[in-house]
């Protein structure tokens, strides 16, 4: 095992583009959300950002992709510093064993979503953080623009357009939690909200960025503190056990870091107290997860021996 001084990131991460180009079978882009099963299941960039804001790239590491479920990690945090542990009412932080968009356990829990990366669990956080700033999306933007240093970034609207045509399960999702109470805005305004969320187009090097905060333990890119040392670790725990749906458990082992991915086929993760990395490939597997970004994740923590384990 090598540990890796900054200035070894460039030519690990080359190493592991080219290791990817190499490798057959990329996974298929999403389908069942038609603005993004046109993305070539090829595409690869990966980045990775230190602790002071400099970063290092490859491939298409500067293109901005649908962030689709990333987006739970950052309105996660951005509710929890306001409302501290009373979510946790709400949402549990249990793995879910059951694909990102089931009904199933809900029934039995009592409107409870297992977790807040599951869709349940994310209507939930986004409905409580609707509660609190009138406008959740946009306070999801505003942050990410803040810590990125990318004021361009913006929604996708055909890509939200696109997500609320086919949105009848995250639908049946918010009504069925609104029945036991676990829902405070109207279901349209929700909804709405979740969709844009979704809808976040940014890039490997604008996600890596993003996170940091998360790796400094709750400290925003300006020096304020976001989230309490408590908090933050509470996210990465989540993140390691929730964050890439019913894979969470071979995520962790073959990567070692707390993620989360989402079916752009983009994929966060934090190496705590060092550096956060993003990577994209819009190929996935059955459960959800970029083929390719996940093996790339593999083979960095392979290659610095940088895990949390």
């Amino acid at each position: 095992m090598t540990t890796t001084s900054s200035l070894a990131f460039q030519p690990v991460l080359e190493r592991i583009a080219e290791e990817i180009e190499r490798t057959p079978g990329r996974g298929r882009a999403a389908d069942y959300i038609p603005a993004l099963a046109a993305c070539d299941p090829r595409s690869f960039g990966m980045a990775v950002a230190e602790l002071d804001g400099t970063v290092y790239g490859v491939g298409d590491w500067r293109e901005p992709f649908s962030t689709q479920s990333i987006t739970k990690v950052f309105t996660l945090a951005l509710d929890l510093a306001r409302e501290g542990d009373e979510l946790w009412e709400h949402v549990g932080r249990e793995p879910s064993g059951n694909p990102f968009n089931s009904l199933v356990q809900l029934e039995y829990e009592n409107g409870i979503p297992r977790n807040p990366f599951i869709n349940a669990g994310a209507l939930v956080v986004t409905d409580r953080l609707h509660s609190r700033t009138g406008d959740a999306a946009g306070e999801l933007l505003s942050f990410l623009r803040a810590e990125s240093g990318n004021p361009a970034m913006d929604f996708d609207e055909e890509v939200a357009a696109s997500e609320s045509a086919h949105g009848d399960r995250n639908a049946a999702l918010a009504h069925f939690m609104a029945a036991y109470d676990n829902i405070d805005n109207d279901i349209p305004v929700l909804l709405d909200q979740y969709f844009r969320q979704c809808s976040i187009r940014a890039s490997c090097a604008d996600l890596a960025l993003a996170t940091t905060f998360l790796a400094r333990h709750g400290i925003r890119a300006d020096g304020t503190r976001l989230l309490t040392l408590s908090q933050a670790k509470q996210i990465n725990a989540i993140m390691l056990t929730c964050g890439t749906y019913d894979a969470a458990g071979d995520f962790a082992y073959r990567v070692g870091l707390p993620g989360k991915s989402g079916v752009g086929g983009g994929i966060i993760a934090v190496v705590p107290g060092r550096c956060t990395l993003s990577v994209w490939s819009p190929g996935l597997d059955e459960r959800g997860n970029s083929v390719a970004g996940v093996a790339a994740l593999d083979r960095f923590t392979t290659l610095t021996g940088l895990s949390v384990f």
